[in-house]
């Protein structure tokens, strides 16, 4: 027997067409977004605008935002200082960068916020300045360098050593790995060279061993033929570990069942470390590497800058040196300015170059198509 679809307490000839239309486009095609039922995109035929607008009001309870905000107050309290800290220090000194078209000079107020204003332009001289300048492109010709051996040498480090972590049964035996591996994280870079120069440098352990053998010593500490790799080795040993957090939390999503039914299969241990965890990795390896790539040019301010009189500028010079030698510490802010400027917009490209790459890939990267 069939039924109607008219309420209890009404009649079919009391229905206006209206109202069926607004049922039924409540009815056929409603979705939930966030908890909150919202009339789909496309209700039925004969419903006016304004019908469908009030109609899509009263499912989402007042409105979609007021309903999320309502819902999500809470966490957005907890994310307002971290929201303000990156406005004060990330996104306003971005204004900042009009120096570099001015002849900053910060002693001709006494104020120097208002010295901005009184400050003549100079356009483009400063970069001008910048681009005739042979130490700029020695610094940057080391910065490139440099990052290459940390892309190559370093990047690669933690992913091994996840897992080679993740594959350890013992439970006890993996804290303790984890702890000793996280530990250098939280030395300083003063500690960090100190403890390379206690190994490496003329007076160290190596050398006074090999003296007292006979032999002729070494002082890696000096050479600045193999200071870019004592840099890269230096950064390996201290954030290595803390690098492996990130991999070992996307290894702990990956469902045991995949190695179970991988090893019912037949296969081994390297293949389902093949077919299993390393397509397990590979989303947080796209968005890591893209990350990496747009911080090229900073490879260190700190670590390079306590080791750079002790090889010489010509092998220690980055751009964050140089622009701290000849910008900040001679006070000409406003060539500071231009050399930070152009690092800044050539790591931008470098961040979308890569992410466009890793789209090309199937991956996310840092944000979606």
């Amino acid at each position: 027997m069939a039924h109607s679809t008219a309420p209890r307490d009404t009649t079919p000839a009391d229905t206006t067409p209206a109202d069926a239309a607004s049922r039924d486009a409540a009815s056929r095609d409603t979705t939930t977004r966030g908890g909150t039922p919202v009339a789909a995109a496309s209700p039925a035929p004969g419903v006016t605008r304004a019908e469908r607008r009030a109609l899509r009001r009263a499912l989402d309870g007042g409105g979609t935002f007021k309903v999320r905000f309502r819902r999500d107050r809470t966490l957005v309290l907890m994310t307002l200082p971290a929201v303000l800290l990156v406005l004060v220090f990330n996104y306003i000194p971005i204004l900042g960068n009009v120096v570099a078209f001015q002849e900053y000079d910060p002693y001709i107020s006494d104020n120097g916020f208002i010295a901005v204003f009184h400050s003549p332009w100079v356009g483009f001289e400063q970069f001008s300045r910048l681009f005739e300048d042979s130490a700029f492109w020695d610094a940057v010709q080391n910065t490139l360098v440099l990052f290459g051996l940390q892309l190559v040498l370093f990047f690669p480090v933690p992913i091994l050593l996840a897992l080679l972590i993740n594959s350890v049964i013992r439970p006890r035996v993996r804290a303790v790995s984890q702890a000793i591996l996280y530990l250098p994280h939280f030395f300083s870079w003063v500690l960090v060279i100190t403890v390379f120069q206690q190994i490496f440098g003329g007076a160290g352990i190596i050398a006074q061993t090999l003296r007292r053998h006979g032999y002729e010593g070494f002082d890696l500490m000096t050479d600045p033929g193999v200071f870019k790799f004592l840099v890269t080795a230096e950064g390996v040993w201290k954030d290595a570990g803390w690098g492996v957090i990130v991999f070992l939390a996307a290894l702990a999503s990956v469902s045991p069942d995949l190695y179970e039914a991988s090893a019912m299969d037949g296969a081994g241990r390297w293949r389902r470390m093949w077919h299993v965890t390393l397509p397990a990795l590979r989303p947080v390896i796209a968005l890591l590497l893209v990350l990496r790539v747009g911080d090229a040019l900073t490879v260190g301010f700190e670590q390079i800058l306590l080791q750079r009189d002790a090889v010489g500028p010509g092998a220690a010079e980055v751009l964050d040196t140089y622009v701290w030698w000849n910008g900040v510490r001679n006070q000409d802010f406003s060539y500071a300015a231009a050399a930070g400027l152009i690092k800044g917009v050539v790591s931008l490209g470098l961040v979308l170059a890569a992410n466009k790459v890793a789209h090309l890939m199937g991956e996310q990267g840092v944000y979606k198509k």
